[in-house]
């Protein structure tokens, strides 16, 4: 948008140097046509003008370096700063004729004068040392000492100005929109002899238009304009096909994973420039985790109301008909029978308790933080201390730290010895061994293990083999949630035919940085 603001503000800005341009080519003619008609003049009146010829101001030699010998008179005229003087004021009657030698020169070059003006469209007038017109097609014998130019150049000094300008005809309306139009530029030159000014060459023409510039190079301008369409059309083509097209295709997707349409994860066929591919594909993985997520908090949700249906069913049960037993007229409950349902809801409360703790678990597990960092070493003098009932051995590479919290990995070796005792084992195993820039844990016990048909399940919420015994499948889901939220994972261990029995997992974390190996 700035951009397209921008380019009418280019645009009339172009117009305005470019007029200018043709200001200063103007002037920059009038000059040099001003000084071949002064030399002129200057030598007709050193070769056949009396001695005596009366001249104006005495003009200062000025000091000239010798390795310098040119003094040329640049343009200087500005159409934006300098002012725009009044049209040129009428000549007036001289206050005395000019001089006979000045009037016989002005006859011998009018002449010329006539020619000159027929080829570069300048008006000249000579003028002598007092401002009287000797020469031009007008206003011979009238003076034009009080024009501001003129007055200087009597004093031996150059000077161009810039006009306003009335028009005989009326011009185009498209010539309106240039300034130039309005303009003619002056320039008064003294002629110099013997050190005093011996008269004035004054000159005037009007700038050529922009508008007639262009339409006399109309065939640059039309291949100019040619280009620069070509160039936007190949700039929109670019735009099109690098941020346009991948933007709306992404944009369909955004509509089609709205609607939740699974298909629309997949890559876009067409990516353009590095920074979409890379923003699509960011958005595109970003969808997909939020979606696996939505997925998940259904299925938890499932779980968890599943999880919790069966013992609220059976406290609200038991809670009625022992509710019932109240009743005067109904016949009584044995005290075994109000027993056992008191130990149901007592059981199931326990059970409940547990779900619970174990979701609060869960929840810690996916937002823990993931700074700090501990030795398995450590971890496992804690496990010693919490599982005295399990014999724990554990080697190699148990002293190098690893990038994760010493409450987390104590929570992580917990429920896998928790599950290992639960599964009858007596024996836990912990091998550590450095691979690249992580430490990968075996934990094995000798317990009961996992059939091959649940292997597949372990790590899903809510699987358990001791739902009677009070299980509430979630130990090794909330281990899998600290690793990852920590960079690592854990995995069952490969099953081969001459495995030992029990349980084998496999922990991989990433170490910290003061263990990791120098590349």
């Amino acid at each position: 948008m700035a951009t397209a603001l921008a380019l009418p503000l280019a645009g009339l800005f172009f117009f305005r140097i470019y007029e200018n341009q043709l200001i200063h080519q103007t002037e920059s003619e009038l000059i040099g046509q001003s000084a071949a008609i002064a030399a002129v003049m200057r030598r007709e009146l050193e070769t056949r003008a009396p001695e005596n010829i009366p001249l104006g101001a005495e003009i200062p030699t000025p000091k000239t370096d010798p390795a310098e010998p040119y003094t040329p008179i640049m343009p200087t005229l500005d159409l934006t700063t300098d002012d725009m003087l009044r049209r040129r004021p009428e000549a007036r009657p001289a206050a005395a004729p000019a001089d006979p030698s000045f009037v016989a020169l002005g006859a011998r070059l009018a002449p010329d004068l006539v020619e000159i003006q027929q080829v570069t469209l300048a008006g000249f007038r000579l003028l002598d040392r007092k401002g009287v017109v000797i020469a031009g097609r007008e206003e011979i014998g009238l003076s034009l000492a009080h024009v501001e130019e003129v007055a200087e150049a009597l004093e031996g000094r150059f000077r161009s100005v810039m006009r306003s300008r009335i028009s005989k005809h009326e011009p185009p309306p498209l010539y309106s929109w240039s300034r130039g139009t309005a303009v003619r530029v002056f320039t008064a030159m003294p002629i110099v002899l013997r050190g005093r000014v011996a008269g004035v060459v004054y000159a005037s023409r009007t700038p050529s238009n922009i508008f007639k510039n262009f339409y006399d190079e109309r065939g640059k301008v039309a291949l100019a304009g040619l280009t620069i369409a070509s160039l936007a059309l190949l700039i929109g083509f670019v735009f099109q096909r690098t941020i346009t097209r991948p933007m709306r295709e992404l944009m369909r997707r955004t509509a089609a994973i709205g609607r939740g349409d699974r298909s629309a994860l997949r890559p876009l066929a067409h990516h353009g420039a590095m920074e979409i591919a890379q923003l699509s594909q960011s958005f595109l993985d970003m969808a997909a985790n939020l979606q696996n997520r939505s997925d998940f908090i259904a299925t938890f949700a499932a779980h968890v109301s599943h999880e919790l249906k069966s013992p609220l069913t059976s406290i609200q049960g038991a809670a009625e008909l022992l509710r019932d037993d109240l009743d005067p007229s109904a016949q009584g409950m044995s005290t075994e029978d109000r027993r056992r349902f008191l130990d149901n809801i007592i059981s199931d409360a326990g059970r409940l308790t547990a779900v619970v703790q174990r979701l609060r678990e869960l929840a810690r597990a996916e937002a823990t933080p993931t700074s700090g960092s501990t030795t398995a070493a450590d971890a496992v003098v804690d496990l010693r201390s919490g599982f005295e009932t399990l014999g724990i051995e554990a080697n190699g590479d148990l002293d190098r730290a690893i990038r994760i919290s010493a409450e987390s990995v104590r929570i992580v070796l917990s429920h896998l010895a928790d599950n290992a005792a639960r599964h009858g084992a007596t024996q836990l195993t912990i091998a550590a061994a450095v691979q690249g820039e992580d430490l990968r844990i075996a934990v094995r016990d000798n317990g009961s293990g996992i059939s091959r048909a649940n292997r597949d399940k372990v790590f899903d919420s809510f699987f358990t083999t001791r739902r009677d015994r009070g299980g509430t499948g979630m130990g090794l889901a909330i281990a899998r949630a600290m690793l990852q939220a920590h960079g690592g994972s854990i995995a069952l261990a490969e099953d081969g035919g001459g495995a030992p029995p029990g349980a084998a997992f496999v922990l991989t974390l990433p170490l910290a940085e003061r263990d990791r190996p120098q590349s």
